[in-house]
């Protein structure tokens, strides 16, 4: 899908038309009947004819509250309607301001992901254009738009993908290409090279498949500074079998999507280099596929660590916070930020404490925390703070290693995860972790199955942009 921008609509031909709840009112000089059987209520459409038998699409806005979420309504519009569409569509955008024009092009641009990727006869899509009327200056928002739904589609198709297809290889592929697309330095490290600089975590993780671990080092730095801005890191577990701490065998084919934090490390990154924000951004990913061998780590070792600590394996299911370990490590080590995010689908933890409705945040800094909180809600790509009390610490405890990677315990396990890697930060200052097990992949409207969201691309290129050279 392409955009461009027009003064005024061609009432003619086909187009969109954008109406809040209860304010028919304001677009009545576009509609070809006085009292169409439509109120504007959210996520709503109603298609009308016009007098040159032109199609008029009435999109439902809803209320205030439903602002920040617009782009569903969009996107379902797209979804249902599209293939009744020319390769030319309007969309009339006096009424919207910058933020509900860009939830718009998202939500359009969203529609246009394809699940079925893999499927031996796929449709052929129309490349279409949608002509954007308003009187503003709106060529930015329209890029920024369009730029942010391709990257969530982008990321999705990650997480969709089958694990025979994406390994810890392939992942670190995908961000050679995308550099290379965006513009911006990517470095994959590969098995010689993470056992020469120490990555024994990850290596360890990957020890059981014969799809050997990477870690990817994204870096996009325009500003003449050379110190980084934020750092984020990632899970990037291509498949969790649970190692010899084995799984069990229903919905184990949804183990493709344990690497949801690592997809928005790599599309934050690449939307924001190609936003050309003035701000240095590394993104670091650490992959592995937790497979089940001889040579596969154990219940009961002890490995080593990035940082130097020893950790003592009591679940091989608990693999993710070691690979993020070491990108912690690495990140403090060398990278130096400013701002240290990490994103992961963590535990299922998460899941039963806040559903799928929010991702638990877990940080110190109550004004990186009241930030990330108040850009969730404008985005409805929420957060909630979980605590780290001291008194959870003992859950760390090993009597033959530093620290131990799980506590056994049914209570607490969110932040018994998020306190295990906080082990790693040294004392960082301005570090959050995001668990979004719950909020990365699940039902929806538009698949049968459980399929990736696209959370996290709006939430941390927000952040991003707040910190960014105004």
């Amino acid at each position: 899908m392409t955009y461009k921008h027009i003064k005024t609509i061609d009432t003619s031909k086909d187009f969109i038309l954008p109406c809040r709840k209860d304010q028919l009112e304001r677009i009545k000089d576009f509609l070809p009947i006085a009292k169409p059987d439509f109120d504007g209520s959210f996520s709503t459409h109603q298609l009308l004819y016009g007098k040159d038998g032109n199609r008029i699409y009435l999109i439902g806005l809803g209320k205030e509250k439903h602002s920040a979420q617009l782009e569903k309504t969009f996107q379902k519009l797209a979804f249902e309607t599209q293939k009744h569409w020319d390769k030319n569509m309007q969309l009339y955008a006096e009424d919207l301001n910058q933020d509900e024009l860009k939830k718009a092009i998202i939500g359009l641009e969203m529609a246009q992901y394809e699940i079925g990727e893999f499927k031996s006869e796929k449709e052929k899509g129309i490349k279409r254009t949608v002509a954007v009327a308003s009187s503003n200056a709106i060529k930015n928002i329209l890029n920024e738009g369009h730029y942010t739904g391709e990257t969530i589609n982008r990321i999705k198709a990650l997480v969709d993908a089958p694990p025979n297809i994406k390994t810890p290889e392939f992942l670190g592929k995908w961000a050679e290409k995308s550099a290379k697309d965006a513009d911006y330095k990517c470095t994959v490290l590969k098995h010689k090279e993470l056992k020469k600089q120490g990555f024994e975590a990850v290596l360890s993780v990957g020890k059981g498949s014969v799809n050997k671990p990477v870690v990817i080092i994204n870096e996009y730095t325009p500003k003449k500074s050379k110190k980084v801005d934020i750092c984020l890191v990632g899970k990037g577990i291509t498949f969790d079998s649970g190692g010899l701490s084995i799984k069990p065998s229903t919905n184990l084919h949804y183990m493709k999507s344990d690497m949801g934090g690592a997809a928005v490390v790599l599309g934050t990154v690449e939307l924001v280099a190609k936003l050309k924000l003035d701000i240095n951004i590394v993104g670091i990913v650490c992959s592995a596929e937790n497979a089940v061998d001889s040579e596969s780590y154990r219940p009961g070792d002890v490995i080593d660590s990035y940082s130097g600590k020893t950790i003592e394996i009591i679940d091989t299911d608990a693999e993710g916070r070691l690979v993020l370990a070491d990108g912690l490590s690495y990140a403090v080590k060398h990278i130096k930020p400013e701002y240290l995010i990490d994103l992961a689908t963590l535990t299922g933890s998460v899941v039963r404490t806040l559903g799928y409705e929010a991702a638990g945040m877990f940080t110190h800094n109550k004004v990186m925390a009241s930030t990330m909180s108040d850009i969730g809600y404008k985005v409805h790509e929420r957060v909630w703070q979980l605590p780290m009390f001291e008194e959870y610490k003992s859950d760390l405890h090993s009597d033959i290693a530093d620290l131990r990677n799980f506590s056994g315990k049914p209570l607490a396990g969110a932040t018994n995860a998020a306190q295990f890697l906080e082990s790693f930060i040294e004392d960082h200052k301005n570090w959050m972790h995001l668990d979004i097990a719950g909020v990365s992949f699940g039902s929806s409207p538009y698949a049968k199955m459980k399929s990736a969201s696209g959370y996290g691309i709006q939430l941390i290129t927000e952040f991003v942009k707040s910190k960014a050279v105004k």
